[in-house]
């Protein structure tokens, strides 16, 4: 069977971004940048004051203090948004708000805090040296200054530098659309009471939930009973979607349609089944260059699979450079038995603290993969390799933090 590297390996080699558009602003948060953006203007475009005081030349202000302020003629207000037509000369101010420009002559700006204000003149209490409390063109960005990198997601600190940038429409890739179908005669409704053999349906939820997560558009389908000529229909209609996830009907009984319908319809099977638990058997199909994942029907399984396969492919599909949760090195406090010889990779649910510079990591319960409870407290992923039969209480592990962002 193919590996869990393999099998990530053989899924991201066949995902290419989504065509780029140009986008505005408020469309932007969470969406990945085509091409590195750079600024178009220069931050703040002319030197201004710092803050609401006076415009002043320090050298005035030399011999101030609380005992012995200095006064100084004031020759008017200036208002943010607007131009003075004053030069301000030896023994003048001019009162400016934040963000106005500094008139000609003056050098610094005295808080108003500093000052005491009178019909036509200002005492100041405190002397400054020049060029305080103000701020100078180009100071923030310059023309032509790199912001942002292809690849990265835009965030609401991005979106507003490139406003301030003079940037109203960036090329970024789209969220993908992501036709989600659960399969399963014994499926109902969240709502429905089931009946005699039958179970609610969470996989519909949790995965569109995690489509969600990773900034996709979930398009989910209603339940597919195990029916063929149905199973074909909703296909045909899921293939309009960017991705296509389906759960349930992949394995080998004799209602699980969803494999042999997928290459009926032209798929090419890239692999089917993964040597590790929970999640074995997942299939990946390319049809019409979209990608089709199969995924297992236990509840477990199927976010799992989401996490480590789908997640990635998707975070590819939407064109970010970074598609991997951070992996660390942790202790397992509580150890870990497995099956003697067992050739899979076991991803094992867990709930990791930090102590200092130390991950500590427990199990979140029994970890059969249909006991979709393990999933409530879980906040990262222990990774055991093929072959290992046991981590003993307080042995080494590999953790996949599948709380945190994506840094490689």
């Amino acid at each position: 069977m193919t590996t869990p590297a393999q099998a990530l390996s053989l899924i991201l080699a066949r995902i290419a971004p989504l065509p780029a558009g140009l986008r505005p602003l408020p469309d932007l948060l969470g969406l990945a940048a085509a091409e590195d953006l750079r600024s178009a203007a220069q931050v703040p475009p002319f030197l201004n004051s710092a803050m609401d005081g006076y415009a002043v030349q320090a050298a005035d202000l030399a011999q101030a203090t609380p005992i012995h302020p200095v006064r100084l003629k004031v020759l008017g207000d200036l208002p943010a948004g607007a131009v003075s037509s004053h030069v301000v000369r030896a023994g003048e101010a001019l009162r400016i708000m934040t963000g106005a420009p500094l008139p000609e002559g003056a050098d610094t700006v005295v808080p108003v805090e500093d000052t005491t204000r009178g019909e036509a003149w200002v005492e100041v209490r405190k002397s400054l040296r020049e060029g305080i409390h103000i701020r100078h063109a180009g100071e923030d960005l310059q023309v032509g200054q790199l912001l942002v990198l292809a690849g990265q997601g835009l965030r609401p600190g991005d979106i507003g530098v490139l406003a301030a940038a003079g940037l109203p429409t960036v090329r970024v890739h789209p969220r993908a659309r992501v036709a989600v179908l659960t399969t399963g005669d014994e499926l109902v409704d969240v709502a429905q009471q089931p009946g005699p053999g039958q179970i609610r349906d969470a996989n519909l939820h949790a995965v569109c939930a995690q489509v969600t997560a990773c900034g996709g558009i979930p398009m989910p389908f209603p339940r597919v009973p195990d029916d063929r000529e149905t199973l074909r229909g909703v296909l045909r209609r899921a293939l309009e979607a960017d991705a296509v996830l389906t759960t349930g009907g992949i394995s080998v009984g004799d209602y699980d349609f969803m494999k042999g319908m997928l290459e009926e319809l032209g798929a090419q099977r890239v692999f089917w089944k993964v040597a590790q638990k929970p999640g074995g058997p997942l299939g990946f199909w390319m049809l019409g260059g979209r990608p089709v994942f199969g995924l297992p029907g236990n509840p477990v399984a199927a976010m799992l699979m989401v996490e480590e396969y789908v997640r990635p492919a998707l975070r590819k599909l939407m064109g970010f450079a970074r598609l991997h949760r951070p992996r660390a090195e942790g202790t397992l406090e509580d150890g870990w038995s497995g099956k003697a010889g067992d050739p899979r990779t076991t991803f094992l649910r867990v709930r990791v603290r930090r102590e200092g510079d130390r991950l500590l990591a427990r199990l979140t319960g029994p970890q059969g993969s249909g006991i979709l409870s393990s999933m409530l407290l879980a906040n990262a992923l222990a990774v055991v390799p093929e072959g290992v039969e046991r981590i003993e209480p307080g042995g080494a592990v590999r953790l996949h933090l599948t709380e945190e962002a994506e840094d490689h």
